[in-house]
């Protein structure tokens, strides 16, 4: 199968490239990656008579980077952003800009790369999790009735800061800031539901808040190796808990820091989308252009557990 080679390949380039933030160098990143899936497209589509091969003039793989592009940008608007950025300041880096409206047009087709592309840039699997959900919101809730863009797939849902319309991000990172494992469902599901379709390969210790306690969940979970640490509430008896895992639960708020870095400096979350399949796009894009940072959110433990107290209360 092809996942392995492209992930294989994409190892040894990312451990010697470093990613800085070079529009040349990243573009030779993304374009080697769709040179390899661009063949692997054509071996599995079906013969037929008629030739769907014609090209634009703008590659994919630079609409691909300039997608990237925006989320580390200071633009708030990503037509602001390519009406200035892209056919002004990089007019020479993109010789053959699309207009506007014929890019928002080919965006739906980067769906599916930028899926694999995420899968091969996720982290290091170390032993040492951290599992929460942030709302996705779409529009105003007052406004869901009247929104037409996402019926039938945005829920009303309620997380800890109220009530809100759109979807749920369920994220798993490790102690290094990078991504694991991630799912977007609807506003309405349960931040307990996904949590054994995320964790399906994960053994060790995985950090969560309170919203994760369920007996039966914490069951699973340590029968297949990995054991989930949240907090207690006041109505549960208070358990002897392990000092490192103490500590590491209260460094809990790194996910809490992601959340903060993807919606606030990468425009993660807008109530503009006027097209279902470009909001997952652009969300992807979201996604890719953080596994791009090179200093991510992280934990440096190296205290030292050689105490004689080796069960705290928790």
């Amino acid at each position: 199968m092809v996942m392995p080679v492209i992930k294989l390949f994409f190892n040894k380039k990312w451990q010697t490239t470093g990613m800085k933030k070079d529009i040349t160098e990243l573009y030779s990143f993304i374009d080697d990656f769709y040179q390899i899936y661009s063949g692997y497209e054509k071996k599995q589509l079906l013969p037929g008579n008629k030739q769907r091969n014609r090209l634009c003039s703008m590659s994919l793989s630079e609409i691909m980077t300039i997608m990237v592009m925006y989320h580390t940008s200071h633009a708030k608007n990503f037509k602001y952003f390519y009406k200035t950025c892209i056919e002004y300041i990089h007019k020479n880096d993109f010789p053959n800009a699309l207009s506007y409206n014929r890019f928002v047009e080919l965006m739906s087709r980067l769906f599916l790369p930028f899926n694999i592309l995420l899968h091969m840039l996720f982290g290091e699997e170390t032993g040492t999790y951290f599992m929460d959900t942030t709302a996705i919101k779409i529009c105003h809730n007052k406004r869901r009735y009247r929104n037409k863009t996402f019926a039938g797939l945005a829920k009303q849902g309620k997380s800890s800061m109220g009530f809100f319309y759109g979807f749920k991000l369920h994220l798993v990172i490790n102690e290094k800031g990078e991504f694991i494992a991630l799912k977007m469902t609807k506003g309405n599901v349960d931040d307990r539901v996904p949590v054994l379709d995320l964790t399906r390969d994960l053994t060790g210790f995985i950090y969560a808040d309170k919203g994760y306690i369920k007996q039966n969940l914490f069951i699973n979970l340590y029968e297949r190796g990995l054991k989930m640490v949240h907090g207690i509430k006041k109505n549960m008896p208070n358990k002897l808990i392990d000092l490192n895992e103490k500590i590491l639960l209260r460094k809990r708020n790194i996910i809490e820091t992601v959340f903060d870095y993807l919606k606030n400096k990468m425009n993660l979350e807008h109530t503009r989308h006027r097209s279902p399949i470009n909001a997952f796009v652009y969300i992807l894009s979201t996604f890719i252009s953080y596994c791009f940072k090179k200093n991510k959110p992280s934990i440096n433990y190296g205290f030292d557990l050689s105490l004689n107290y080796a069960l705290i209360p928790n």
